[in-house]
């Protein structure tokens, strides 16, 4: 058993006034006290300047892509021992930036499944092959759905995935898939949906169209991913649909989260399909739809609206594993209060990955997943970007790269 004593300290939920000790028995946290409150004698205590809080959680990951172009497309033909290697690297590069739960959205044959609590690698949430249309988004990973919607769910949960992720639109990532229509008409979306309540597993859809985030939210699912509100004539978000996102308490993962720095590796002139979709959408180029996207945080908050955080992270080089911290710093610039954006990446988000009773906050009985950084995070949330420690289930994580 021992100690952290930290000068600043964010729980989860809110900024604690006096800092905080938290005493850690293997891999839990046995204690949260206020930074000068007494300890046993003999108790090891460290004593730690800058702000400690909960790991943080990434809701939307590709633990099988490699963060290069066209990387997720790749992993649909290589091994599985090559894939482990990615998965590997992957959550290694995620424990070095404080990450300490991932939930994986799409993989391929499984893989992800068996690196769930590794020690020193961060918790995985796991929903196996992405459900998809013949020939539609991400096909490549091998969860297209052939028959009754609700068996492809079924035979999911006897997998033993954590979460199932359907693609309720088409993707960028899939040439010829439709980003502007609807892959699964709204009943075999609620067909899903209730399948996977029945088996107790949340369902997440992929929505870039504004057709497949209806379908999906009609249907029931517990989270929409990107939720791009894609139609024919532009980006078209009406108050009555957000109102209806908030009433439900339907999660929203926009997938932010850029190193927009690297969006000069952005193909240009981009795929003709692309440019005549953001032709249609009236932009210029990704950057200037980028900048859309987080205009559209404001209007989220604005109307009560669940956000998480996820990256989508490991789809291209601008999406790193391990970016999920830049989704706070976005927040806070569209406005969030700082310890709002910071419960989109722990207590909330642990909350939509159905893992609030292990990790998320800094509680006791929790399992001592712990970030360290620099500084008063009160006054600059930009010091997520220099963790100085990082703790998952009380050993230090494994940073160290393959």
């Amino acid at each position: 058993m021992h100690a952290l004593r930290a000068e600043h300290a964010f729980d989860g939920e809110r900024f604690l006034p006096d800092g905080a000790t938290v005493v850690i028995d293997g891999e839990r946290i046995v204690g949260v006290e206020g930074r000068r409150h007494d300890l046993p004698a003999g108790l090891p205590v460290t004593d730690v300047g800058g702000t400690l809080l909960p790991g943080l959680i990434d809701c939307h990951t590709h633990l099988v892509a490699d963060t290069s172009i066209s990387g997720l497309e790749r992993a649909g033909t290589m091994s599985k021992e090559d894939l482990d290697q990615v998965i590997l690297s992957s959550l290694r590069s995620h424990a070095q930036a404080g990450v300490t739960t991932v939930r994986d959205l799409g993989d391929r044959a499984y893989r992800t499944l068996s690196f769930r609590d590794r020690p020193g690698l961060p918790r995985v949430v796991a929903a196996g092959p992405p459900l998809t249309t013949p020939a539609g988004h991400c096909h490549f990973l091998g969860g297209e759905v052939l028959g009754d919607p609700a068996a492809a769910v079924q035979d999911h949960a006897v997998h033993g995935v954590d979460v199932v992720k359907v693609m309720a639109s088409g993707g960028f990532a899939t040439p010829g898939s439709d980003q502007l229509g609807a892959q699964f008409t709204a009943s075999d979306l609620r067909s899903m949906a209730d399948a996977a309540h029945a088996a107790g597993l949340p369902l997440v859809a992929h929505a870039h169209s504004l057709v497949g985030a209806r379908n999906a939210i009609e249907a029931g699912a517990d989270g929409i991913e990107h939720f791009s509100c894609l139609a024919s004539d532009g980006i078209a978000v009406g108050d009555d649909l957000l109102d209806d996102v908030a009433r439900r308490g339907t999660a929203v993962d926009l997938t932010l989260g850029d190193d927009r720095s690297l969006h000069a590796l952005i193909p240009a002139p981009p795929p003709p399909a692309v440019a005549a979709l953001l032709d249609r959408l009236g932009v210029a180029n990704f950057d200037e739809f980028y900048e859309t996207r987080l205009a559209f945080l404001a209007r989220l908050r604005s109307h009560g609206v669940r956000v998480i955080a996820g990256v989508d992270s490991g789809m291209a080089p601008w999406k790193r594993h391990g970016n999920v911290w830049r989704t706070v710093v976005e927040q806070v610039d569209a406005g969030y209060p700082i310890p709002e954006a910071l419960r989109s990446a722990t207590s909330l988000a642990a909350e939509a990955c159905g893992v609030q009773h292990r990790t998320g906050r800094l509680k006791a009985s929790l399992d001592a997943d712990l970030l360290l950084v620099d500084g008063d995070l009160s006054r600059d949330v930009g010091v997520l970007a220099t963790p100085s420690a990082i703790f998952i289930r009380g050993t230090a994580a494994d940073a160290s790269h393959s």
